[in-house]
């Protein structure tokens, strides 16, 4: 659910123990339904200005992500730029981290094979261009040696675009909120389980997203890192996914499958989706992995 942090909220850009991190995710839904919704966003981010003792520093971001669905192509690309700050408060077991974004999209379909109801009506344009902004807060807790906890809230569409086709200007794109924590508690030596809740809501639709991962670290020798993560998520009243991750070294690869329980369970067959993901991290060089690590200093 959560390989790149970067996606739910722009606070969490550089928010993680090294100079640079790039990563990738592929999504495949309702193709036994339909045409496939498709999906793929990539994103780089950067360690821009760090103070002596890294209790606080400037970051910077990237990310590009564009989609296609349907019989008409509809298809959709977007490219932001991310701005944040972290602070570090008291012995730096609490961190604060602010993210700004800007961005510009845009999104089109293919007018063939179109019918339309009413013959006097027509479409403008096929394409829509637009700017969009966001932002977002995020709070990172060490509680204990075993456990941590990261929060965060962000909004997107700020401005409500204009996405109109047919030149109506009440057509906006709505603004789109999210909520989102994830904890670790390493209960076991080589054990730990962490914990997820995300709630967005755009508009008049909302979702509900909850689970829990379990990680077995096999090696935390820097040379030698190799860990595994397995677990089990819902969507509320939607879908409910299995994840699987591989940590190895400064590479993550992850996969996640969700089968459809909503009321289209039985024209989808259950199936719903398949999301596959890569991530690279830039480490320090004299970076030491551990298991509760603090995501900065």
């Amino acid at each position: 659910m959560d390989l790149d942090p970067l996606l739910f909220n722009p606070a969490y850009a550089g928010f993680f123990d090294g100079t640079g991190r790039f990563g990738a995710v592929y999504r495949n839904q309702w193709a036994s339904v339909s045409t496939p919704f498709q999906t793929l966003t990539t994103t780089a981010e950067f360690s821009l200005m760090r103070s002596a003792r890294n209790r606080n520093g400037l970051n910077g971001s990237l990310w590009v992500s564009g989609d296609r669905a349907g019989t008409l192509g509809y298809g959709s690309t977007t490219a932001s730029a991310i701005a944040s700050y972290f602070q570090a408060i008291g012995n730096g077991d609490n961190l604060i981290s602010v993210g700004l974004e800007a961005g510009v999209g845009q999104s089109g379909f293919s007018t063939e094979g179109i019918e339309m109801t009413d013959g006097t009506q027509s479409f403008r344009r096929t394409h829509a261009a637009y700017l969009t902004l966001g932002a977002g807060a995020s709070w990172f807790c060490q509680w204990s040696e075993t456990l941590y906890t990261k929060t965060g809230f962000s909004m997107r569409n700020i401005n409500e675009p204009d996405i109109s086709y047919l030149g109506v200007s009440d057509s906006r794109l709505a603004r789109k909120w999210n909520l989102y924590t994830r904890a670790e508690w390493r209960g076991w030596p080589q054990c730990s389980l962490l914990p997820v809740v995300g709630f967005q809501h755009q508009g008049q639709f909302s979702e509900l997203v909850y689970g829990c991962d379990v990680r077995w670290y096999v090696n935390e020798r820097p040379r030698d890192y190799l860990a595994f993560s397995a677990g089990l998520l819902a969507r509320h009243a939607d879908a409910a996914a299995i994840s699987l991750a591989v940590l190895w070294h400064e590479w993550t690869f992850a996969f996640c499958y969700d089968a459809n329980i909503s009321r289209l369970a039985e024209a989808s067959h259950t199936l719903g989706a398949f999301e596959i993901g890569i991530l690279y991290m830039i480490s320090k060089k004299d970076k030491k992995h551990s298991a509760i690590p603090c995501p900065i200093i």
